[in-house]
């Protein structure tokens, strides 16, 4: 079975950016929503609701995407456009990166990078090269079994940078 060729989400950045979190690729779930971290199941929209003290996971998505900018924080993939069957990182072939100088011309701020698991990380020395600090984050996604309660612990370190 060939793997469908499939584009992204748009970046969703303010011009006062501080930290940009960048994840692998979105899900089936993401892309049929047009909403990143879209799984019922992700832990991102929790996790990063106790970093900012909001209430993400209970709000529309487009209060959620608001209450996120108003902290500075911006949300795009590593990967733009690629070939995957199902949701996998694991299948995701002839992968398209999504550019730095994109994110410098919007978000001239943006002091660091934050890669939502080891996939996303994959990235990290385009950006550290940039002049970016630049931390790994354990993925919130279903299929990463560690406890929630311990990515969460990692997470907490965004609010250093807010």
């Amino acid at each position: 079975m060939s793997a469908a060729q499939l584009r992204g989400l748009a970046p969703v950045i303010a011009p006062d950016a501080r930290v940009l979190i960048l994840g692998s690729f979105p899900s089936e779930a993401s892309l049929a929503a047009k909403q990143y971290y879209a799984h019922p199941r992700n832990h991102f929209w929790p996790i990063l609701g106790s970093v900012l003290d909001e209430p993400l996971a209970e709000l529309p998505y487009a209060a959620r995407l608001e209450r996120v900018k108003a902290h500075r924080v911006a949300i795009w993939d590593t990967i733009v456009a690629c070939e995957r069957a199902g949701s996998l990182d694991a299948s995701i072939r002839k992968a398209e990166r999504g550019e730095v100088r994109r994110v410098h011309r919007v978000a001239r701020q943006l002091v660091a990078v934050c890669f939502n698991g080891q996939t996303a990380a994959r990235a990290r020395p385009v950006w550290t090269e940039a002049g970016y600090e630049t931390l790994v984050m354990p993925s919130t996604s279903p299929a990463y079994t560690l406890p929630v309660e311990r990515k969460l612990a990692a997470w907490q370190a965004l609010r250093s940078f807010l």
